[in-house]
């Protein structure tokens, strides 16, 4: 198994452990391998690629929490909001206070629906 599927699948186990439905991404004209991310700032979901697991806890690193719409993960900012800090991510799915730290920049352009 290579390294990129196995931190796809350990992503996608995150979220079925948490229970919550992760939406599968489909690979196609160069979109990404991770799970797609809902941004509250703009009413848009995301493809997203997974690029570095784990990261250490070092520098600033922007929450990523179950419960967006149609069950997907979800942020406040994304890509042109000065706040979006470029896909590095803190999450804390079981809800016990330790994040779990990792890369996995969004793809845009947003749109509308998952």
């Amino acid at each position: 198994m290579t390294k990129k599927l196995m931190i796809l699948t350990f992503v996608f186990a995150i979220a079925a452990v948490a229970g919550i439905v992760a939406t599968p991404v489909t690979v196609e004209a160069g979109r990404g391998d991770g799970p797609i991310v809902y941004v509250t700032s703009q009413g848009l979901f995301y493809d997203s690629i997974i690029t570095a697991d784990p990261l250490p806890p070092e520098g600033d690193f922007q929450l990523l929490e179950m419960g967006g719409p149609s069950g997907t993960l979800m942020t406040e900012f994304g890509p042109g909001d000065p706040e979006y800090l470029g896909g590095r991510w803190k999450e804390d799915f079981d809800g016990d206070g330790t994040f779990h730290f990792f890369s996995c920049p969004l793809l845009g352009p947003g749109r509308a629906s998952p």
